[in-house]
């Protein structure tokens, strides 16, 4: 399964500044990405798959970013948290 095939896959997340790089970065790391801004909250969607990469957050938000950090941002989600370490962390579903 690729990136733009398979089931949706999502993330809601708080709207802040601080997250605000983390949807920044997700938006450039998933091309496929549907983007759906409301009052206080954004949701993203793909086919496939979502990551989510340290790097990428790190340079839109000009500090260090850690992966758990995440936890804080996330209203809910669609699919399974397939991996999460130190680096990235993705969503998509396992079956």
């Amino acid at each position: 399964m690729t990136a733009t095939t398979g089931r949706i896959v999502g993330v809601d997340l708080q709207d802040s500044e601080d997250n605000r790089a983390v949807i920044d970065a997700i938006e450039a790391d998933n091309s496929d990405v549907k983007v759906t801004y409301l009052p206080g909250l954004v949701k993203l969607s793909c086919p496939g798959e979502l990551v989510v990469r340290r790097s990428s957050v790190e340079e839109r938000l000009g500090r260090q970013w850690e992966t758990p950090e995440f936890q804080m941002a996330i209203v809910s989600y669609i699919g399974g948290i397939a991996e999460w370490d130190d680096d990235h962390l993705v969503i998509r579903w396992e079956h």
